[in-house]
């Protein structure tokens, strides 16, 4: 008969070598997006911005004078 051989002891993380991978990226990824959003990322850009608003003047429409009360 052929003896199975089973490795129990030792370390035993084989399959934790693709997770820190996987974390690995994410890490990166993570590292790259804050750099765009507290860095200011591709360049500063001018933002001067000017609003002229020209109104026309408005009045208020001048109050009707009652009509005199009659005579009793």
């Amino acid at each position: 008969m052929s003896d199975q051989s089973n490795n129990t002891g030792g370390n035993g993380g084989g399959g934790n070598a693709g997770l820190a991978f996987i974390v690995g990226g994410v890490v990166v990824v993570l590292a790259i997006i804050a750099y765009f959003v507290f860095a200011g990322g591709m360049g500063t850009q001018d933002k001067n911005v000017d609003v002229d608003v020209n109104l026309p003047e408005v009045s208020a429409p001048d109050v009707p004078t009652p009509a005199p009360a009659p005579a009793q």
